[in-house]
């Protein structure tokens, strides 16, 4: 049986998890955190999270997992048949990766943590959310899901991505990512609906608190 490592907090584990909950898949959650530890390096040679362990070993990487699940695993496709669509709806992933979480992600410790980030690396991220949005905009479907009529690997990565980024957005900059984007606000209400986004929803808002004062005790004794 597949073993997905991870915590519920973590927008990439919950990429993952969320897929092999779509395609109706047997697995086992185990809890771990990002550590460099020796015994976790071994399995994850970053230190990061989510890792899969599958039968032949442990893969890292988020989306090196999710091609993974899709090549070797049955159950509900995320990506199409025709290698055009294929290749759009990973160049959708890309983008929203690269230029809407990352820059999102640079600016956590202001937002999540209490910690300060630097203005520079700020502005960097104020105009890269714009851009990425922007790209979105053009480059995205949603009729009604991001790359079509069908929930893909794209929705998966504008899910666990847009409301983190969202949420910086309006608290650093006062900036609505979803101004004058209906279409992008209605797939996320949609999506908000499925039965598998409130089950990981509810299991990050468990784990909420304790990870927090993890995190906010790194911090302090960093």
């Amino acid at each position: 049986m597949l073993k997905l490592y991870g915590f519920p907090v973590s927008n990439y584990y919950n990429m993952v998890k969320f897929a092999l909950l779509e395609k109706g898949l047997e697995f086992e959650s185990v809890t771990v955190f990002p550590s460099q530890d020796e015994q976790f390096l071994a399995i994850s040679p970053c230190g990061k999270i989510p890792v899969l362990e599958t039968e032949h070993g442990f893969i890292s990487e988020t989306s090196v997992i999710l091609e993974y699940i899709e090549e070797t695993q049955p159950g509900t496709p995320l990506l199409p048949t025709d290698p055009f669509a294929r290749a759009r709806v990973r160049t959708l992933m890309r983008e929203i990766e690269l230029y809407i979480e990352l820059p999102a992600r640079q600016c956590y410790p202001e937002v999540f943590f209490g910690a300060k980030v630097d203005e520079a690396i700020k502005e960097k991220a104020r105009h890269e959310l714009r851009s990425g949005i922007a790209t979105l905009k053009r480059q995205g479907s949603f009729s009604p899901y991001v790359a079509g009529d069908t929930l893909t690997l794209a929705d998966v990565y504008f899910l666990y991505s847009i409301d983190l980024a969202r949420g910086v957005a309006e608290q650093l900059f006062s900036l609505d990512l979803m101004a004058g984007f209906p279409a992008a606000q209605a797939l996320l209400d949609r999506l908000k609906q499925n039965a598998h986004v409130q089950q990981l929803y509810e299991e990050k808002a468990q784990s909420m608190s304790s990870f927090l004062a993890m995190v906010r005790k790194r911090l302090e004794s960093a």
